[in-house]
């Protein structure tokens, strides 16, 4: 008996249609097509419930007054811009325009959606008629509705978003921070109250799993502010749709724009930062911009030839005096020279390093290198920190960070990416909130080819190195390899080995002949 395979998710089928019909589109162009559609659907489907709502109470003659559908946190959609009025006319050769219409309708009568929706998008991209109307048959059949408890839309948006950025691929997808990861870091520094901010906040992914950590540990998320920017036009729109579908409100800067040359949040002081900056970004800035930037205050200007400090600096800047920052870094930040190696030499005497943690290979989508997650942290003292579960209590971790090594971690998934499970991120998470903790002698301890609490005499001695294989012990690989010999070594190998092949199958060759045979 032929294996019966599962049932495929929402998510899976919705995407297996739409994909399906996306013809000559490009993915980076396709996705502001499909997850506009599905916030078009969503935002109606809420409309067309409260409207319900509005007449079951006796109260008809408010059917059109916008105040009485946004204080419950649903959009007004005017006539023609409800899904039915789109449905009616998917045949219609002008249902591109339509759809744009609509979509220009809902951001001018929604003052919070002020620059989150396509602008003459549809109509713009030439899409073919038949296949738009039958993308519009398959998204209609999505019941947003059908079980809030899990969020359907929310995720449909979110599955869109990774499959979007797989289909982009290396050098772009940079959108989208993949799950597991966003997830690891709100576990580690735990946003459960105050302003969050991300410098670089792409679809808006670390904001949704930051407000998703509260709820599973049964926190409020009205406690939270979020604070974003992002740079490219396209990036903050789908972001402000994420994170409009999902009732979260934030303040994403009044346009898309650069966060070095026109910072949106100058004042800001953020309790909790959580980013993920393009790696290694070229030409940030101009020879003689930026130089007296106040983000630099007290440490060298960051080279123009690489962001990567920039970004760091930018963080510090904006923290709160018991802040917290989780970002990822390309690992090449970890032991820089020049201008690099001074900021980093006097952060870590600063002492604002928390905790230094490798990841593994192949977890992002636009890149296979391994890269770092930091923890830097305003106060590191010992006192009393106050979450929903419970009390914890922290030590004084003056001058102390934790490295981890994660490489060993993780789980396959689309064939060839690495994410973390909940297990593991739970089992990361507690080993160093173990560390963190007052009792930590008693819950915390140095594990070879894992962890190692580090004093800043020791990285002294490393001379302001980051990398944690410098201070990791390793017993069953040996990390000090020098990766350049090992190469040419297994050249020179393989080389031999070409030539004695070469060799063997001239001999087998010349037997043949003698017997009468050409091979």
């Amino acid at each position: 008996m032929a294996k019966k395979l599962p049932a495929k998710s929402t998510e899976e089928i919705l995407w297996d249609s739409a994909n399906k019909l996306r013809g000559s589109v490009e993915p980076s162009e396709y996705k502001h097509v499909v997850l506009s559609l599905i916030f078009l659907k969503f935002a109606s489907d809420k409309f067309i419930k409260r409207r319900e709502e509005l007449i079951a109470e006796g109260k008809q003659a408010f059917l059109e007054i916008p105040e009485f559908y946004q204080a419950e946190n649903v959009f007004y959609l005017p006539e023609e811009s409800r899904w039915t009025f789109i449905m009616e006319n998917a045949k219609q050769e002008n249902i591109t325009l339509i759809v744009d219409s609509a979509l220009k309708t809902i951001e001018r009568t929604n003052k919070s959606l002020e620059g989150a929706l396509p602008d003459n998008y549809f109509s713009r991209l030439g899409l073919d008629q038949s296949k738009f109307s039958a993308l519009l048959d398959t998204i209609n059949n999505i019941d947003t509705l059908k079980d809030e408890a899990h969020d359907i839309v929310g995720r449909v948006y979110e599955y869109f978003l990774s499959k979007f950025a797989i289909a982009e691929g290396k050098g772009k997808g940079e959108f989208y921070t993949p799950k597991s990861i966003v997830n690891l870091i709100a576990e580690m520094i735990e946003p459960y109250k105050g302003k969050i901010y991300d410098p670089s906040c792409g679809s808006g992914g670390m904001f949704v799993q930051s407000l998703k950590f509260i709820e599973k540990h049964k926190g409020n998320k009205k406690d939270i502010s979020i604070y974003g920017q992002e740079l490219t036009n396209t990036t903050y729109k789908l972001a402000k749709m994420n994170l409009a579908i999902r009732g979260i409100s934030s303040n994403l800067g009044n346009k898309a724009a650069d966060t070095f040359g026109d910072d949106q949040h100058k004042d800001l002081k953020a309790d909790y930062i959580m980013a993920n900056p393009p790696f290694n970004l070229k030409d940030w800035r101009a020879e003689n911009e930026l130089t007296n930037d106040p983000r630099w205050a007290g440490y060298e200007v960051p080279p123009k030839s690489n962001a990567n400090y920039a970004w760091i600096l930018n963080m510090i800047s904006k923290l709160s005096q018991n802040g917290v920052a989780g970002f990822i870094l390309a690992n090449g930040a970890l032991s820089g020279g020049g201008e690099e190696y001074k900021i980093r030499k006097q952060i870590i005497e600063n002492d604002l390093v928390e905790a230094v943690v490798i990841l593994p290979q192949d977890m992002f989508y636009s890149t296979n290198i391994s890269v770092t997650l930091w923890i830097l942290n305003r106060n590191k003292n010992e006192r009393t920190f106050e979450v929903n579960d419970g009390v914890k209590n922290y030590r004084d971790r003056k001058g102390e960070v934790l490295f981890m090594d994660l490489r060993q971690k993780g789980e396959p998934f689309e064939k060839k990416y690495i994410q973390f499970g909940e297990e593991e991120i739970t089992e990361i998470a507690t080993h160093y909130h173990n560390w963190q903790q007052q009792d930590w002698k008693d819950t915390y301890e140095d594990i070879p080819e894992y962890s190692y609490s580090a004093s800043l005499e020791e990285i002294r001695k490393k001379d302001y190195s980051l990398v944690p294989s410098k201070y990791i012990e390793f017993v069953n690989r040996d990390e000090s390899l020098d990766f350049a010999e090992q190469m040419k070594s297994l050249q020179a190998d393989l080389k031999d080995l070409f030539q004695q092949e070469s060799q063997l199958k001239e001999e087998v060759s010349n037997v043949f002949k003698t017997l009468g045979y050409e091979l």
